[in-house]
């Protein structure tokens, strides 16, 4: 089983565990490009103009470039801004497929979790102390109970808090949506792998903000099956 994390000294995104992330990272190396080829070509420009023995500080105008460097930044905006306003709306899309539905509910300083859809099923998730550690684990990610979802499978989150303002994200899902007391914000997403997923509260909400972890560890359909009737009868 994978486990996804940041690594130190990494310079580019997290691996990419579902499909709006992996879009992300697409759309990413997409603007990364044009915005390499926009720099090298000014650099370029600029250098030969200020080298060339054809340059002349009398020159008061000349329509024809001006026309040229209006009408080509428009026109690679519209190749940037396309694919951006599609990510944005499928992000904020929660399609009536979902399986599974799990509500979070952010406290200071832990994250509880409700499985809507299986009664009575609910529990709350505190990071492992250091001291508690074992072999594997990782300082200031585990928790002594893990989200558990199912692989290939459309999961609707449902974010809300009870106290401040609180943020659940999980940067190799894609997923980070603020919670806020009395609202409740919605996204969804799916793990198109097995592995152990790790993210943390995005919003500074107290003192002990950054022990408050979240991890999601995704198995097959049928192991997940077997888990909730598991937690069902300890509960």
């Amino acid at each position: 089983m994978i486990h996804v994390m940041a690594q130190w000294g990494q310079l580019g995104f997290q691996d990419g565990a579902s499909p709006m992330m992996e879009q992300l990272i697409f759309f990413h190396d997409h603007a990364l490009l044009i915005l390499l080829l926009i720099t090298t070509l000014v650099g370029y420009l600029t250098a030969s103009f200020m080298l060339s023995s054809l340059t002349s500080r009398y020159i008061l105008e000349q329509q024809t470039i001006e026309t040229i460097w209006t009408i080509l930044p428009a026109i690679i905006l519209i190749f940037l801004a396309l694919p951006s306003l599609r990510l944005l709306y499928l992000l904020d899309e929660v399609g009536m497929s979902c399986l599974l539905t799990i509500k979070a509910t952010g406290n200071q300083w832990y994250w509880g979790y409700e499985y809507s859809d299986f009664k009575g099923m609910e529990f709350d998730s505190y990071m492992l102390p250091e001291d508690t550690l074992e072999a594997g684990q990782y300082r200031l990610l585990e928790v002594d109970r893990r989200m558990v979802v199912p692989t290939k499978t459309d999961v609707r989150m449902l974010i809300t808090s009870n106290d401040v303002i609180h943020s659940w994200a999980v940067p190799s899902l894609g997923v980070k949506v603020d919670a806020i007391p009395g609202r409740l914000n919605q996204t969804s997403f799916m793990a198109t792998n097995e592995g152990v997923f790790y993210g943390q509260c995005s919003e500074i909400c107290g003192t002990n903000h950054s022990f408050m972890p979240i991890t999601i560890e995704a198995i097959n359909v049928d192991d997940f099956s077997q888990w909730v009737m598991l937690t069902t009868q300890e509960d």
